[in-house]
């Protein structure tokens, strides 16, 4: 069982990073032929259509509660982050310097799961965190160094896109605990017809649920749903079960520099010295925090000499 637990927490985290980054692929696919709010809106809608049929036949398994705490969670960690970081996009907000401020992230999930969850904080850990957060800012130095310019209450938004999703995914760990969890799968479809619901009354607000006829949006949404949504998210909650807010933090440490990959091979993006540099930066600070502690051994016990015991001269 020891195992199957490991290996499934190995695949998760690698899928998370792979999975997670590719959703800024996905936006900027997509955001090339449509406004992003039509994106959000056919990406969570269908999803969100799809999760409805699933809960139609399961939802007799599941406790009142259990449908407002992830419903609560689908605002925080969907919602509230993921439009988020897409609104400050249209603001004028630079992807890097979002990127950055979502790079604060692990110290807050980390900071705040020490505070209420009581996970502990190792001088690894904390030096870990300060490292990759300097990694991120390496990977991402050539995006801050743009001409991207926003209002100054623009870069709040980013801000608090992150704290939604540092909220969401505390209050999981936090609403779960001495329960039993909910089956991975229905978490996800109440989440999913939350955020579905929000992001098409949003596009519907604003005159742009239409999407446009074009191939090149269909395929962004088909990728943005298969791999950014289910699997993205899919990851994201599997390795906050089994591995704890602090290894999830970690992880999104290095989402810039697979996105810095994933940009390069697919759109010729450039990667300069810096952001190799960063990479590997990140790439050793995810390995300090997440190599597991050497604890010293207990010293042996002293071993008993036993003495022989006279016996009494006869007389």
């Amino acid at each position: 069982m020891r195992k199957l637990l490991g290996s499934l927490t190995l695949w998760s985290s690698t899928g998370l990073v792979v999975m997670w980054s590719s959703g800024f692929i996905g936006a900027e696919l997509g955001t090339r032929a449509a406004p992003a709010a039509t994106l959000l809106a056919w990406r969570f809608g269908l999803v969100g259509l799809a999760a409805t049929v699933w809960l139609s036949w399961r939802w007799r398994r599941l406790a009142p509660r259990d449908i407002a705490v992830h419903a609560l969670i689908g605002a925080l960690s969907q919602v509230g982050y993921v439009y988020g970081v897409v609104r400050a996009a249209e603001l004028g907000v630079s992807a890097g310097t979002s990127a950055l401020i979502a790079a604060l992230q692990p110290i807050v999930a980390t900071a705040t799961a020490a505070a209420l969850l009581g996970e502990k904080l190792g001088w690894r850990l904390i030096v870990g965190l300060a490292v990759g957060l300097g990694g991120t800012g390496l990977v991402v130095s050539a995006d801050l160094n743009s001409s991207a310019s926003a209002v100054w209450w623009a870069y709040a938004i980013p801000v608090a896109a992150m704290l939604s999703l540092v909220a969401g995914t505390v209050y999981e760990r936090r609403a779960h605990r001495g329960r039993q969890p909910v089956a991975m799968a229905d978490a996800l479809a109440v989440q999913f017809v939350v955020s579905g619901l929000a992001f098409v009354a949003i596009a519907a607000a604003s005159g742009t649920l239409i999407p446009p006829a074009r191939v090149e949006f269909w395929v962004a949404v088909a990728w943005v749903i298969v791999l950014s949504t289910i699997g993205g998210y899919g990851c994201y909650w599997t390795v906050v079960a089994h591995g704890g807010v602090t290894r999830v933090s970690a992880l999104l440490y290095l989402t810039p520099p697979a996105t810095a990959i994933w940009a390069w091979a697919m759109f010729g993006q450039p990667l300069t010295v810096l952001s190799l540099a960063g990479m590997a930066v990140s790439a050793a600070a995810v390995a300090l925090i997440l190599a597991p502690s050497r604890r010293r051994a207990p010293a042996p016990a002293p071993r008993r000499v036993e003495t022989p015991q006279c016996e009494p001269a006869a007389t």
